[in-house]
């Protein structure tokens, strides 16, 4: 077996319940190898809410809370405020970080807490069966939307960005290496990072959004579907999604160390009156 599946994965809890051909698989490869290379595995903890991303770190030999839909980012807060020497990284999906839980997305992007969201977007409800999400791309018959989706999907890296988030990233499965890379300057960044990968999902959004059920196809579809961030212009070409780092800002005070300003004068004042 890979030297790093021995170290990272639980193998008593395998086979993954993944379906075949999704992307978690990439993901999860993905942040091993981000770990690894930081060297940073006794010194990070992992935390999820509900749905098929949120399966991504059970499966890690490593500190891991699996918590309840859309409260992963609430859950990693508290995890983070009360060890804030960890490293906390949040797997989350398009329904559970940008429907239920988008309120907690928008308020630890607007503290600038020092945690790392990834947000696996793969464009609909998978593991609940396929409803329409708010990520799914308008015409998608789902089954909460049978005569095509007609939202126009929400923009979970702006949306992060426009409320505070200090490094923002985007990549696909069919971009491991970048992939790997943004989520390293994530957990070394310090302040709110999320990084937005865009994922197949073979089943579900194979029949309702990309009519294309070969996982390859789907990635080559994905993949076809963006442009550099670079060379982007909103509205040329139509329909393009953008990828890369939209944003590394280094300047805003990060949330736990303001906390920690704030008990060291409290303690000075305590001093004083005594």
């Amino acid at each position: 077996m890979n030297p790093l599946i021995e170290r990272y994965i639980k193998k008593d809890s395998l086979p993954y319940i993944f379906c075949a051909g999704c992307g978690n698989g990439i993901i999860l490869n993905a942040a091993i190898h981000a770990i690894d290379e930081l060297g940073v595995k006794e010194d990070t903890a992992c935390v999820s809410g509900i749905g098929c991303s949120s399966w991504i770190p059970p499966y890690l030999n490593m500190d891991v809370m699996h918590t309840i839909h859309g409260r992963a980012i609430a859950f990693a807060e508290g995890l983070k405020l009360s060890r804030p020497e960890k490293n906390i990284i949040v797997f989350t999906g398009d329904g559970d970080c940008l429907a239920i839980g988008g309120n907690h997305l928008l308020h630890a992007a607007n503290r600038n807490i020092n945690i790392t969201v990834i947000l696996v977007n793969n464009f609909i409800y998978g593991m609940t069966g396929g409803q329409k999400s708010p990520t799914t791309p308008p015409g998608s018959k789902t089954k909460t939307s049978p005569f095509g989706a007609f939202d126009d999907p929400i923009d979970g890296c702006g949306i992060a960005m426009s409320a505070g988030a200090t490094y923002c990233a985007r990549w696909t499965v069919a971009h491991p290496n970048q992939l790997k890379k943004a989520i390293k300057e994530g957990i070394m960044h310090n302040g709110f990072s999320l990084i937005e990968v865009l994922s197949q999902c073979p089943v579900q959004a194979g029949k309702s959004v990309f009519q294309e059920r070969d996982p390859w196809g789907m990635m080559e579809a994905i993949k076809s579907q963006t442009i550099p961030y670079k060379s982007w212009i909103p509205d040329k070409p139509a329909g393009k999604i953008p990828i890369g780092t939209f944003k590394e800002d280094n300047s805003r005070q990060e949330y736990t160390d303001k906390i920690r300003k704030l008990k060291e004068q409290l303690r000075g004042m305590q001093k004083e009156t005594v």
